[in-house]
């Protein structure tokens, strides 16, 4: 059930006296039409009204729109408050949409209020990234009125060779507020900027300045060398300046893969690229640390051989009598009883073993029956499929691939150009390996471009469940979000704990469904909420992860949207939503890996839910009163429009009805919350719509399932996602995973229904033909609605 909540607010600021409010969905009001990221205010005597007094219950207010300046009736449960050093930086994001966005994740935005001069940051420039330096913090225009805040702007100083690329030298309508060079100073709201977090002692660095850039050897933007724990790495500057007596460079370790690690080193241990020395000879490749004689031969290495340290949760391959090998993960590293050597105890990916990690009478891991095997851990090699000789240079080093090191921390969703930098390219996104696309597809849905189900990452676990969120946060999502790529083995490792804890013996090497995979995960093991709650023909409720759509073939319906299905789908099954889910997964009516009821479905970028709610106002679809009964078979009626289920207002309702062809039609009451049943004659007020935005959809073709991501607002923003997109060598090699841009979906989305008929697969530009014609399941998201659960 829906119900109203008052939205509370810090009182209004002494300065402004206005108490200001950001729309969390669209809102029409009589012939406008209100985006969700719009703002608005009202005065401090309105406020105090509203929070006392006889109007403490009302859910109307009068408020000011900062779009127009005009007064509008709203209703409030639209509203989020907002308290005046928020407003200030939204203010400058001028697409409501992004503006929304940036306000519900806040990473950005709660970095822009902690901001000064001084700080480094990355400027996003098309796409691109630049070093930069905050001069000025502050508004650098009047208000649009006396009685409205003016947005706050950065003016950044971009740095290196990015010097020349901006549009301004510090000044803005003939007033300066700060100086530079000029074309090297640019006015942007925050969303346009990454904000380097600051490293203890910022207040004992001096900034290098402009006189004494000549005597500094390197500068911002410059690719230096240098020793990071014995190993020759590369990075570029980020920063220069003095610590108290100490030249100090601040250094973006290409290693790292991320512009938010960085390496602080003294001057003098850094050369410039000009002046590097060849990499020094190794027995390997120079990016692996050498290790001493005794320790390549405890790891199980000859000197000849690979120079990959074998530790707990490493993948390796075994050889066997007669020629044959097989694969597994070490789960045990340690002296058994009367042996001299060290001794590795391995979890076997198929039943080739004799033991469930047990050995003479003592557990030293767990595994199921016939997959444990003791063997000396020399005799263990890195499995090739993650390590192969040849690696491209391209790619991440096979150190990375072979084990990713865990990544503690909080990294927010990636969007916009910040997404494209990060994800776009080969060996990107997560690595397939052994059966494993339904599961990488579905973690890069849900995990790479939005937050709605970070509670996953975050709410507290039971001991046993832990290790699996452990897993999936510090192993798989944050170094997603940090560094856009995720070995195999990390995957491979999750899978191996949801064996155990799903207590079937194939979820590490078998291919399963998402849903089986995201039903075991959410219920069985985090114990999360159920995701959505619905109850059918007033019966008990029944609560759910995933919704499947099921329905008989509609021979009206030949290229259908996800809208008209879900509404076929209710109607069909007499359901309601008992409440706004934060987050909507939606199953195709197609069954099994090749039926498909479907030869194309488009995506609806917007699920309208609000006729689909349990007692929640309704609009009467003639009038636009508020509706009193609605008509199943009504819907059914080719007459009317394709979508939208069918309700009443009750003079509407007698009318439609008297048509000798609907006369046999019996609609249902509908219930009426008590704030709106004074106003059900009235079509004045307006109903609010309740929409639920998609974020990623899952395809599946020939066995094989990839994925769809909607990283931005505009309609191009979509990239595709294939975790086995290439393979390096054979038999013994691996896959490359890849992310791909593919804006030719926008052009597609707005070609009429029959249009996008006639359009044959084959030729449909890109990958686009996969989201038309394979789509198995959307994901749908209320960032309102994850702010409350």
């Amino acid at each position: 059930m829906t119900t109203a909540f008052l939205p509370t607010s810090p009182l209004p600021s002494q300065g402004d006296r206005n108490a200001y409010y950001i729309l969390t969905g669209d809102y029409p009001y009589g012939s406008k039409h209100f985006e969700a990221g719009n703002m608005c205010f009202l005065s401090e005597r309105s406020f105090r009204k509203y929070i006392s007094g006889e109007r403490s219950l009302s859910v109307f207010w009068r408020v000011t729109m900062v779009e127009d300046n005009s007064l509008i009736t709203i209703n409030s449960e639209v509203l989020q408050p907002l308290n005046d050093e928020l407003v200030v930086f939204l203010l400058a994001v001028n697409n409501p949409r992004e503006r929304l966005n940036c306000f519900l994740e806040r990473h950005g935005l709660d970095a822009a209020v902690t901001a000064r001069p001084g700080q480094q940051v990355m400027v996003d420039l098309d796409q691109h990234l630049f070093p930069g330096i905050i001069r000025y913090v502050g508004k650098i225009v009047s208000g649009s009125s006396s009685s409205v805040l003016a947005p706050f702007y950065f003016g950044v100083e971009l740095q290196g060779d990015c010097e020349g690329k901006g549009r301004t030298n510090g000044t803005y309508n003939d007033r300066e507020f700060f100086k530079c060079k000029p074309n090297s100073g640019l006015f942007l709201p925050f969303n346009k900027i990454q904000f380097i977090p600051a490293l203890g002692g910022e207040a004992m660095k001096q900034e290098v300045k402009p006189e004494a850039a000549a005597l500094v050897p390197v500068k911002v933007g410059d690719v230096v060398g240098f020793y990071l724990d014995d190993v020759f790495t590369q990075g570029i500057v980020m920063a220069v300046y003095k610590e108290r007596n100490d030249w100090i460079v601040k250094v973006c370790s290409e290693e790292e893969g991320a512009t938010d690690v960085f390496r602080e080193i003294p001057m003098d241990s850094v050369v410039k690229e000009g002046l590097l020395s060849p990499a020094p000879e190794t027995d390997g490749d120079p990016g692996f640390h050498k290790l001493t004689k005794r320790e390549r031969s405890e790891s199980g290495e000859n000197l000849e051989g690979s120079q990959v340290t074998l530790d707990v949760n490493s993948v390796v391959q075994i050889s066997l009598d007669k020629g044959n090998s097989v694969t597994g993960t070490i789960r045990w590293v340690g002296y058994l009883p009367k042996t001299e050597y060290k001794t590795a105890g391995v979890e076997l990916d198929g039943e080739m073993g004799i033991t469930d990690g047990e050995w003479q009478g003592v557990r030293y891991f767990q595994c199921p029956p016939k997959r444990g095997l003791f063997v000396k851990l020399k005799s263990c090699q890195p499995d090739m499929r993650f390590l192969a000789e040849g690696y491209p240079p391209l790619y991440p080093s096979p150190l990375s691939v072979q084990k990713s090191p865990p990544v503690v921390g909080n990294f927010p969703p990636l969007r916009d150009g910040t997404a494209v930098r990060v994800l776009k390219g080969p060996m990107k996104g997560i690595q397939g390996h052994c059966n494993s696309c339904y599961m990488d597809a579905a973690l890069f849905s849900l995990f790479s471009c939005t937050s709605v189900l970070d509670s996953m990452l975050f709410k507290p676990a039971l001991p046993p469940d832990g290790a699996v969120q452990k897993i999936l946060r510090d192993e798989i999502v944050n170094p997603l979000r940090r560094n856009g790529f995720v070995a195999a083995s990390s995957v491979m490792h999750l899978r191996h704990q949801l064996t155990e804890k799903g207590q079937c013996s194939s979820f590490a090497t078998s291919e399963k469904d998402p849903e089986e995979f995201l039903n075991l995960i959410m219920h069985h093991i985090l114990g999360i909420e159920p995701l959505l709650t619905l109850q059918s023909g007033g019966h008990k409720e029944q609560e759910c992860y995933c919704y499947q759509i099921f329905m008989d073939k509609q021979e009206d319906l030949v290229v259908p949207n996800v809208q008209q299905l879900v509404e076929h789908s209710f109607i069909s099954s007499d359901l309601k939503l008992v409440e706004i889910p934060s987050c909507f997964i939606l199953q195709m009516p197609r069954f099994g890996k090749e039926y498909k009821m479907f030869s194309k479905i488009i995506p609806s970028l917007e699920l309208d839910i609000t006729d689909l709610l349990l007692d929640s106002p309704r609009e009467c679809f003639v009038c636009g009163a508020v509706a009193t009964q609605e008509c199943s078979a009504c819907f059914r009626d080719k007459k009317f429009a394709d979508t939208g289920l069918k309700q009443y207002c009750d003079s509407c309702c007698k009318q439609a009805h008297s048509h000798y062809q609907r006369r046999a039609h019996k609609p249902s009451k509908l219930h009426i919350p008590e704030e709106f049943r004074d106003q059900t004659c009235s079509a004045s007020l307006r109903i609010p719509r309740e929409k639920l935005e998609l974020f990623a959809v899952l395809c599946i073709e020939t066995s094989h399932y990839v994925s769809f991501v909607k990283y931005g607002p505009e309609k191009e923003d979509w990239m595709f996602f294939d975790s086995m997109a290439d393979r390096h060598g054979d038999e013994n090699g691996f896959n490359i995973p890849m992310v791909t841009l593919c804006p030719e979906v926008a052009r597609y989305l707005e070609l009429p229904v029959a249009a996008l008929a006639m359009e044959q697969p084959r030729d449909m530009k890109g990958v686009a033909k996969r989201l038309f014609c394979d789509a198995y399941m959307y994901m749908y998201q209320s960032k309102k609605m994850a702010l409350y659960k």
